[in-house]
């Protein structure tokens, strides 16, 4: 009877002792979860800091143009903008300024548009062209693409609303397709027209923006392309938010465009003030930027480059 009334205690008490047992793991258990938390977190951002840089341009990048067969592909030298020339004259005014509203409204105007920049992917850059072939294309391709990109999303008061660090950056991830490869803004400005050792790119390039050069309302002509540069240049530097001399101060106001570029117009300020000093608005500019003087950068002005 000792002996049942014992295993009849025991078949109580265990039970009660496994009860008590298992809810004090699952308090540990819950602890050392909420103590593993942060671990997880800081694994999750470790990896995403190390991974999102290659993620990112997969994400977000939109790639304009077609895929086009090797045999169909030809040499920059055949691509004719005179499409892009029309659209320009038709909404361009001779300051740069676009009517996008009017633009965007016409579907046969964005879808020629398109067209050129269909015709524009057709390019094999390995075929034969001229220097000045080449700075025209892609001159013409950059200022495409960016109204595009622009149209795509109007209305907007300007680019840096589209150029965020973490999602869509429209100069990292609008991209036109030349020769299969896709080429970004970035791309564009940074690895084929910079390294073609000719900085009067810098003002003929335009990011949509008051600040930047203005849109020539004609498309960039190979026959034409040094004047037309020539002639940019010297409109970029006519107007007072781009430079300004202050005679007292010894100081010259330039563009922040030559700061953000300036190893592209020589190694020193000296170097740099002589390289644009051809396209200064007058003689006395020319002969300021002679002497010892200073150079300051002005604010720019990114509001959108709409009439």
């Amino acid at each position: 009877m000792n002996q049942q009334n014992n295993e009849a205690v025991n078949d109580v008490v265990e039970p009660v002792h496994d009860s008590t047992a298992t809810a004090e793991d699952r308090k540990t258990g819950r602890k050392a979860k909420i103590a593993a938390f942060p671990c997880v977190i800081a694994i999750l951002i470790a990896g995403g800091i190390i991974f999102w840089p290659t993620l990112r341009p997969q994400l977000f990048v939109v790639a304009v143009g077609p895929t086009v067969a090797e045999d169909e592909q030809v040499s920059i030298a055949d691509i004719s903008h005179r499409p892009w020339d029309e659209l320009l004259r038709k909404h361009v005014t001779n300051e740069g300024l676009v009517d996008y509203d009017e633009w965007k409204a016409s579907a046969g105007d964005v879808q020629k548009l398109d067209d050129y920049l269909n015709h524009l992917s057709h390019a094999d850059r390995s075929q034969s062209a001229t220097t000045e072939q080449q700075l025209a294309f892609w001159i013409n391709a950059y200022n495409a693409l960016t109204v595009k990109g622009i149209l795509r999303e109007y209305p907007t008061t300007s680019i840096r609303n589209h150029t965020g660090s973490i999602g869509y950056n429209i100069w990292d991830h609008y991209s036109l397709r030349v020769g299969n490869q896709p080429y970004s803004l970035s791309a564009i400005e940074h690895e084929v027209l910079r390294k073609m050792d000719e900085p009067r790119i810098h003002f003929a390039i335009v990011c949509a923006s008051i600040g930047c050069p203005r849109l020539l309302n004609r498309a960039f002509e190979a026959d034409q392309l040094f004047e037309q540069l020539d002639g940019n240049a010297k409109n970029f530097f006519a107007q007072q938010r781009n430079f300004q001399i202050d005679e007292e101060a010894g100081t010259v106001h330039v563009s922040p465009i030559l700061e953000w570029f300036a190893t592209d117009f020589g190694s020193d300020s000296a170097a740099q003030l002589n390289r644009i000093r051809p396209y200064l608005p007058n003689d006395k500019a020319m002969q300021f930027v002679d002497g010892d003087v200073k150079i300051a950068y002005l604010d720019y002005d990114w509001n959108i480059n709409r009439q």
